[in-house]
């Protein structure tokens, strides 16, 4: 069974480290939902959600 990935609270990048590579935070959480895999960053979704590179993102976050 994998691990649950948690989410930087930052970025909203999914990650299972302690830390967020692409920001370098450790304020993460594990209470998040639904998942956007972008590929594109200029597509218009990643646009929409306010995100500039490639990666998983949670939707979500309480």
């Amino acid at each position: 069974m994998a691990k649950r990935e948690k989410a930087c609270k930052e970025c909203r990048r999914l990650i299972q480290g302690s830390e967020c590579p692409a920001c370098k935070t450790s304020d993460l959480t594990k209470n998040w939902e639904g998942m956007a895999i972008i590929i594109d960053p200029e597509s218009e979704l990643a646009q929409t959600i306010g995100i500039e590179t490639p990666g998983k993102y949670a939707i979500k976050m309480r």
